[in-house]
C-alpha cells in the first residue's frame, strides 16, 4: 500500500467636465483632499489610493503582463516590478508551485521557473537558511509554511515560535497562505494539518509533515516530496524558542510498502523511496513509537485542510499584509529592505506578484507596512509578504522567449538559490 505519496483594478480613473467658473474651488478642494491623504495613516482606512506609474509595460504572454515602476518614498526613490496575472481566461495564465528537484536544497527562481516551464515569476516563503544556534545541525532549505502543488498538500507548517523571517502581524501565522482554489480564484486562506499514524494496536495524532521543526513531544511524517536533506533539525528547538537545544530523545522509524523496515536513535538524511516513508519523534513522541519492532503495519493518513474555504490548487506560505483592501494592524513602518508580494483583487480573478529592489540605489526598499500600500494601490484587495532581503528576485521570459531573464537587481548581487516560489504558467 502506498501509505503517503509525496503531498499535493486599479479603479479608472474619473474625467469629470468642470465649468471655469469653478476651477479655482475644484483646485483648492484638490489641495485640501491631498493633504488629508497624507495624513491618513499606511494602516489607515482606504478612501483613495495614489497612482502608481508605470515606466515600462511589456507583455510576457496571453494574461501576463510585465510592469516597472519608480516610487518616491520619504527615504528615496525605490524600484520596483509588477507581474500583472489575469486568471480569469480560462486555459489562460494560471499559478503554480516553483520548487526545486528532489536532489537540491535549494535552486534560484530562474532555474526553478525554466525546470517547470512557468514564463515568469517571483522567490516564495521564507525557510531554514542557517543554523548558528544549533552547531553541527544543518540548514534543510525547507520553508516555514505550507506548500499545495497541483491540488496536493506536500508540507505543513512549522510552529510559529520556529519560524524565520520577521515578526508576525497579530493574528497571523506560519499556517497562513496565498494560494488559488478550484474555483481558480486567488485568495488568503489558512492550511491545518489533519493526520494520524496507525500502529498495530492504536492510533496516534500526526504533529507534522515534511517539517524542518516538529512541536515537543511531537511525531513527524516525511515523505519524498522532503528530499534529501537531514531530519536532524525537526527536533531542534522549542515551541516558545527556536534557538532551545535539540532534544536527547528522538528516534526515527522508516517505513516501506507499509511495513517498518529499520528504526535509528537519531534522525538520518538521505532520498526516500515514493512508496515509503519515514516517522521522526522528539521527546516524549519517542515513548509513542518505542513498542514498534522491524516488520509491523504501520500507515500515515494526513490531509492539509483550509479553514472554512474550499481546497486550494496551489498554495505558498507568506504572512497577510492586506485584508479586505485595508493593510493589516501592526505591520512594520520602519525597517526597509528588498521586499516581494503576492496579492489578488477582490474577485481573485487579478494576481499582482510584486518585487522592489533595495539598496543605497533604490531606496533601501520599502517597509512591510509600506508594501502593502504599494500592494493596495495595484488594485489588490488581499496580500502577502513573501522572503525578501537577498532573496527577493522576479523573473519572465521576453516576448516570444524560451527562457526566463532575471529582472530585478538583487541585493546580494545575484540571485539567491532559495526554497519556493510562485510560477506563472500558460497553456500557449
Amino acid at each position: 500500500m502506498r501509505a503517503l505519496p509525496p503531498l499535493g483594478k486599479r479603479l479608472p480613473m474619473l474625467a469629470v467636465a468642470v465649468p471655469r467658473a469653478r476651477v479655482l474651488a475644484t483646485t483648492v478642494l484638490a489641495a485640501v483632499v491631498a493633504v488629508l491623504l497624507v495624513l491618513v495613516p499606511s494602516g489607515g482606512a482606504y478612501a483613495a489610493a495614489p497612482a502608481i506609474a508605470f515606466t515600462d509595460t511589456e507583455p510576457v504572454a496571453p494574461g501576463v503582463v510585465f510592469h516597472t515602476f519608480s516610487l518616491p518614498t520619504s527615504h528615496g526613490t525605490v524600484q520596483g516590478y509588477d507581474l500583472d496575472v489575469d486568471l480569469s481566461q480560462p486555459g489562460g495564465a494560471r499559478l503554480g508551485l516553483l520548487r526545486p528537484d528532489a536532489n537540491r536544497v535549494r535552486t534560484t527562481p530562474s532555474a526553478m521557473a525554466d525546470a517547470l516551464g512557468a514564463v515568469a515569476g517571483v522567490n516564495g516563503d521564507f525557510f531554514n537558511i542557517e543554523e548558528s544556534q544549533h552547531p553541527g545541525v544543518e540548514p534543510t532549505g525547507m520553508t516555514d509554511g505550507p506548500e499545495v502543488s497541483d491540488g496536493f498538500g506536500g508540507k505543513a507548517a512549522v510552529p510559529d515560535s520556529q519560524r524565520f523571517g520577521p515578526a508576525l502581524p497579530p493574528g497571523t501565522s506560519t499556517r497562513d497562505v496565498f494560494g488559488v482554489g478550484r474555483d481558480g480564484r486567488a485568495r488568503l486562506g489558512t492550511l491545518d494539518l489533519d493526520g494520524k499514524v496507525d500502529l498495530p494496536d492504536r492510533t496516534i495524532a500526526l504533529d507534522g509533515l515534511n517539517q524542518y521543526a516538529l512541536p515537543e513531544n511531537g511525531v513527524g511524517a516525511f515523505t519524498s516530496w522532503w528530499g534529501a536533506a537531514s531530519r536532524l533539525r525537526a527536533t531542534c528547538g522549542s515551541d516558545t524558542r527556536r534557538a532551545a537545544p535539540c532534544s536527547t530523545r528522538t528516534l526515527e522509524v522508516v517505513v516501506q510498502d507499509g511495513r517498518v523496515t529499520d528504526m535509528h536513535p537519531t534522525p538520518g538524511a538521505g532520498l526516500i523511496d515514493p512508496d515509503g516513508f519515514v516517522l521522526v519523534a522528539r521527546d516524549a513522541g519517542v515513548d509513542e513509537l518505542a513498542g514498534l519492532r522491524v516488520g509491523d503495519p504501520v500507515h500515515v493518513n494526513a490531509h492539509l485542510v483550509p479553514e472554512g474555504t474550499s481546497p486550494f490548487t496551489f498554495a505558498v506560505g507568506g504572512f497577510p499584509i492586506l485584508r479586505g483592501g485595508a493593510p493589516l494592524a501592526g505591520l512594520d513602518p520602519v525597517t526597509l529592505a528588498p521586499r516581494t508580494s503576492a496579492g489578488a483583487t477582490a474577485d481573485g480573478q487579478h494576481v499582482h506578484l510584486v518585487a522592489v529592489d533595495g539598496g543605497a540605489a533604490s531606496g533601501n526598499g520599502l517597509s512591510v507596512a509600506e508594501l502593502a500600500d504599494v500592494q493596495r494601490d495595484l488594485g489588490c484587495a488581499v496580500a502577502t509578504n513573501e522572503d525578501g532581503g537577498g532573496s527577493t528576485s522576479i523573473v519572465a521570459r521576453p516576448a516570444g522567449g524560451d527562457h526566463v531573464l532575471l529582472r530585478n537587481r538583487p541585493s546580494g548581487g545575484a540571485e539567491r538559490p532559495v526554497a519556493n516560489g510562485i510560477g506563472v504558467f500558460t497553456s500557449r
